[in-house]
This record gives structure tokens, C-alpha cells and sequence, in this order.
């Protein structure tokens, strides 16, 4: 119990140094750690060695992944696939069924591209058709806004699942068909279904923000989709959903045929792998979007250069993670943790969940929330004998609890839709709780199917 005290106080002093005193996440994970590691009574001079390992552990299989779906998901931007997508999603589905478009156009751009990208990526289209169709801003945001949403917190290679994936030795492919399977029913309840209570909500959006609307909807066609440089020629339809969705469809083809012929598990491992599927993915994008429409390699990796500056700090709150994690295992608690909550008379999986709800709510971010319970779910994971892809999809759901101030993505939300607070609550934090709520709905009926 008295062990149980020490980790509590280490992730109520994480959340003061983050939601409070504002301290950058590494240095808030790395004091936790210490703290965490001394009031556990680990000799200080393993101390230093265990923040380390742990650091070098946890980034060593996940930072290739991590930054070539950064670069890979920077050139889907760039070059103008992510809107290519968009605008042939709702033309072809037409206006009548523009919430149902969004949904979908919400979660394909966000399988490549990073939630914060795919965002401000997106906003302009949001308003364009606003101001084509006349329908509430709000109403058509949170359709496109959830997929974005489960696709960064249930879907490898997104930072929060793939962090997950190792620390729970799931397997990614599985995790990733799991996900889609989960992801799809929690979609439609959290974004079409949802957005039709919310037509009563107007906001009113920034100039800057109308502006952008005003110059996307004015753009002609062909190059709408594009990054508007000159002498670029710009993605076409079959072109841009292939290379978006490649990754996606490498990690699930290796994943069925190693089910369907176990004899193939060896000689596919390489192929199957996540750092060989994202590389690949990411030189067939690069021939794709980048040289065989005009643009020059140098180019290309300008773009790759500003996509490793945007992914560095979700590296470094992923270390920090393995940092605090690590303290918890080789202390012994996080083994004693496991035990007694596998104990406890209530799923493995509803724990996990509860436990990345808990900091999701105290710290606000996603991703943080994700790879800080992994260091509490892994042992529950040996001890509980449930399922680790599962078990990273609960976790993910979790993550996305109950978005409220202390989260970045309400903030954007309410300022680039001109909401009150009672809106933003009302719209973005209930759609966020709805993905939490059915995503571990799903996943508790998922895992009666594959035991």
C-alpha cells in the first residue's frame, strides 16, 4: 500500500510540474522519476541507470518508426494529397451526405498525418463548405475532427499506439486491424450521429481563420489539392489515397497472410516489420508525390527537416515516459502494481482504460497519458494474461477522455471556431468522451470474439 502511496505521489508531482509549473515534459518525467525511485528505497547509485535504460529502451524501437511516419505524413501534407482526399471524399459523396464525407475524410487524412497537422490542414475545407452549404460550422468540424482524433490515439503508427505496442509487446499489425475494427463503430457514433445534436451551436471564427475558408473554396480545382507552388504538378485521386494508405495496407496484408499461413511468419518478418513498411512507404512517396510530380529530392528533405523539428518534442515525452517506467519495474512496484490489480474484480482492460483516463484528465494530453500508463498496464498485461493489442486500444480510448482547459486541442477548438466555453464543452470535450466511452465499449465486445 505504502508502495501504491509512492507512485501516486510521483504522478501528482509529474502533473503539478506539467499543469502547473508549466516545466518542459522530459525535465517533469525525469524529476517524477527520481523522486519516484527514492521514495521506493532503489539505491542511488542505480538510480542514474535505470533512467537511462529506460530512455534507450523505449526510443531505440520506436524512433525510426516514430519520425519516418513524422516525414512520411509531412509529404502527404505537402504535396497536397490531404486535400486531394478531402475534396474527391466530398464531391463524390455530395452535399447531401456532407457529415458522412467529413468522417471519412477525417479518418483516412488522419491515418498519415499528426492530429495538430491534420487540423490546421483541414479547418479551411471545414469553412469553404460552410460557406457553400450554409450548415453549421461545428455541426461539419466534429465528423472530420473525430476521425482525426481516433486515428492519433488508436492507430500505429501514430506516437502514443506505437509507444504502446512496445511497451506491452503487442504486435503491431494486429494491434492496427483491431483498431480499425474498433475504430469505425465508435466513428460513427462520435461523429455523424453526435453531430446532428449539434446544429443549434454558431460560433463565430476568426477573420484569419474566415480568410483561409474564403481562399480555399476560391482556388480552382486542380490545384486546391496542392501546395499552389508553381511549376508543381499536383497529386491526383487514386494517387494520393494509394501512398496515404499504404502503410496501413503493408502492416494489415502482412498481418492476414501470417494468420491465414502461419508457415509465413519467418519469411515475412522482415517485410512486416514497421521500420521496413514505413521506410518503404516513405520512399514510394517520395517517387509518388514528390519527384514524379516535379519537385526536386533537395526539396522533399526541406520538408522531412521540418517534420523531425515538429515530432522532436513527442520523442521526448515518449523517453521521458520509458525513463519514469523504468524506475517503476526495476523498483519492483510496477510488478507489485500489476499483481494487485489483477486481483481487483474488474477486467484487466477497464483498468488499463481507467488508469489512462486518470492522467489523460490531470495532464491533458493524449499522448502523455498513453505512454505513462503503459508503465502501469505492461505488468498488468503478463499477470492478467489479456490480450496486449487489446489492451493498447483501451488505453488508447482512455487517452482521449474527458478533453477539457488543461488540453491544447480545446483551446484550438474553441478559438478557430469562435465557441464559448459552454460550446466547447458541450461539442469537442462530449465528442472526445464518446470515443473514449464507445472505443472501450468496442474493444470489451472485441475481446469476446478473439479469445
Amino acid at each position: 500500500m505504502l508502495n501504491l502511496f509512492c507512485v501516486l505521489l510521483a504522478v501528482g508531482l509529474l502533473t503539478v510540474l506539467i499543469a502547473w509549473g508549466k516545466v518542459q515534459p522530459l525535465i517533469a518525467f525525469v524529476l517524477a522519476a527520481l523522486a519516484a525511485a527514492l521514495m521506493l528505497g532503489m539505491p542511488p547509485a542505480k538510480i542514474p541507470g535505470a533512467i537511462e535504460k529506460g530512455i534507450g529502451d523505449l526510443l531505440g524501437s520506436l524512433v525510426v518508426v516514430i519520425c519516418l511516419g513524422a516525414v512520411f505524413g509531412k509529404l502527404i501534407a505537402d504535396s497536397g494529397a490531404a486535400r486531394c482526399i478531402a475534396r474527391t471524399l466530398v464531391d463524390k459523396l455530395g452535399a447531401a451526405r456532407l457529415p458522412v464525407a467529413l468522417t471519412v475524410t477525417g479518418f483516412v487524412v488522419g491515418l498519415p498525418l499528426y492530429y495538430n497537422v491534420g487540423f490546421v490542414l483541414m479547418v479551411p475545407l471545414i469553412f469553404s463548405l460552410v460557406a457553400g452549404s450554409g450548415r453549421p460550422a461545428v455541426a461539419l468540424a466534429v465528423p472530420l475532427l473525430a476521425g482525426l482524433s481516433i486515428a492519433h490515439g488508436f492507430l500505429p503508427p501514430h506516437p502514443s499506439p506505437t509507444a504502446l505496442v512496445a511497451a506491452v509487446h503487442a504486435d503491431m499489425g494486429t494491434t492496427l486491424i483491431y483498431g480499425l475494427v474498433v475504430a469505425i463503430p465508435t466513428l460513427i457514433i462520435a461523429g455523424p450521429l453526435f453531430a446532428m445534436t449539434l446544429r443549434g451551436i454558431r460560433g463565430q471564427p476568426a477573420a484569419l481563420f474566415r480568410g483561409a475558408a474564403q481562399a480555399d473554396a476560391a482556388a480552382p480545382a486542380a490545384s486546391v489539392a496542392g501546395t499552389g507552388s508553381p511549376g508543381i504538378d499536383t497529386p491526383g485521386a487514386f494517387n494520393s489515397f494509394a501512398t496515404a494508405l499504404l502503410p496501413v495496407l503493408l502492416l494489415a496484408a502482412s498481418t492476414l497472410l501470417t494468420l491465414a499461413r502461419p508457415e509465413l511468419t519467418k519469411p515475412l518478418a522482415f517485410f512486416s516489420s514497421p521500420l521496413v513498411v514505413m521506410l518503404v512507404s516513405y520512399g514510394v512517396a517520395i517517387c509518388t508525390l514528390g519527384l514524379a510530380r516535379g519537385r526536386s529530392l533537395p526539396s522533399v528533405m526541406a520538408g522531412a527537416q521540418d517534420a523531425l523539428r515538429e515530432i522532436a518534442p513527442i520523442l521526448l515525452i515518449i523517453a521521458g515516459a520509458g525513463a519514469l517506467k523504468q524506475v517503476l519495474v526495476e523498483s519492483g512496484v510496477s510488478a507489485e502494481l500489476g499483481a494487485q490489480l489483477s486481483h481487483l474484480p474488474v477486467p484487466p482492460l477497464l483498468l488499463g482504460w481507467a488508469v489512462a483516463t486518470l492522467i489523460r484528465i490531470c495532464l491533458g494530453s493524449a499522448t502523455v497519458a498513453g505512454v505513462t500508463a503503459a508503465g502501469v498496464v505492461g505488468p498488468l498485461v503478463q499477470t492478467s494474461g489479456c490480450d496486449p493489442n487489446l489492451m493498447v486500444l483501451a488505453v488508447g480510448a482512455g487517452s482521449l477522455m474527458c478533453s477539457h482547459v488543461n488540453d491544447s486541442g480545446f483551446w484550438m477548438f474553441k478559438e478557430y471556431f469562435g465557441l464559448s466555453l459552454k460550446d466547447t464543452f458541450r461539442s469537442w470535450s462530449m465528442m472526445e468522451t464518446l470515443v473514449g466511452v464507445f472505443g472501450l465499449l468496442f474493444v470489451l465486445l472485441l475481446s469476446m470474439v478473439v479469445k
